[in-house]
């Protein structure tokens, strides 16, 4: 059975971006788009009086939503098999549901709800720190949302929660035609003097020439050992490998202004049903100038 693609839609302008990213996406990979509207009208109104034929206004406003979005999709991909539903739970639930049995989720960067200013809605954020299936926050300028880079920036980090988001990213790759920019950031210690096997025979001043070389080398050689089976089952993906100084949040947010897509592993420990999203994820679903994705990684 092939899984869909499925996005979360409110009406809002950030939700619409979100469903014309992922009608592009399910047409690149061939997949079937599925929209989901979160409505919690029955809660609230019951059910119908069985002396009118009126409906709840929220009804029909949800149904108008999730069909104005299907249609929306259609017309910018009449191939795509598109479907879509309004299911009576909260925004969170249902996608966190769909998440399960999906290739990936979309969703906008804010819903109708937010306040202005907000820098990334909460149904977003908390999808993407919960879900078991990687999610793509749709964000950033005209240019990044419409891929018009061809190149896709990938955050390598410990290898302990990065090898689904390396597999994610080669795999987009490969379908899009782009190039993987494959980013690991480094930084050197400024109370550090010894302990690195290779510096500790020099004088000080020599130290601390060489022992940031030492660990620039070291990042170059875990972003190598990170991609090399990626690499190796993706000989067409061009690949261009980058150990850069400075905070991974800021390394991969300069990184991500001319990208298409910016990827990041998350780690999904077993039993911990708390939000699970690093410093570096949480930077980037709120600041990146492109869309992201965060990948779950199972510990």
């Amino acid at each position: 059975m092939e899984l869909p693609l499925v996005v979360g839609v409110d009406g809002s302008d950030s939700s619409l971006q979100a469903v014309d990213w992922a009608a592009d996406e399910a047409a690149r990979h061939g997949l079937p788009l599925r929209l989901v509207h979160a409505s919690l009208w029955e809660r609230y109104e019951g059910g119908r009086p069985s002396f009118t034929t009126n409906r709840p206004s929220e009804e029909i406003m949800a149904e108008h939503i999730a069909a104005s979005c299907a249609e929306r999709a259609q017309l910018r991909h009449p191939e795509l098999k598109v479907s879509s539903e309004v299911l009576p739970d909260d925004p969170v639930s249902v996608l966190l549901h769909a998440g399960s049995e999906s290739f990936a989720l979309v969703t906008g960067s804010r819903g109708r709800g937010e306040l202005t200013g907000t820098l990334l809605g909460s149904v977003s954020l908390t999808v993407a720190a919960r879900a078991v299936c990687p999610v793509i926050v749709v964000r950033g300028g005209e240019r990044n949302q419409q891929s018009s880079f061809g190149r896709l920036v990938l955050g390598v980090g410990d290898s302990t929660d990065g090898s689904a988001a390396v597999r994610f990213a080669f795999h987009e790759a490969q379908v899009r035609g782009s190039a993987v920019d494959a980013v690991r950031a480094w930084r050197y210690p400024a109370h550090e003097h010894a302990g690195e096997p290779l510096t500790d025979s020099l004088p000080g001043d020599a130290q601390r020439e060489v022992a940031p070389r030492v660990h620039e080398e070291r990042a170059s050689t875990l972003l190598t050992d990170a991609l090399r089976d990626a690499a190796r089952n993706h000989p067409d993906v061009e690949v261009r490998r980058r150990a850069v100084e400075g905070p991974a949040h800021k390394v991969l947010l300069d990184a991500a202004a001319d990208a298409d897509l910016v990827i990041v592993g998350a780690l999904r420990r077993h039993g911990h049903f708390g939000l699970q999203l690093g410093r570096v994820a949480h930077a980037l679903l709120h600041h990146a100038e492109c869309p992201v994705a965060v990948v779950p990684q199972r510990a």
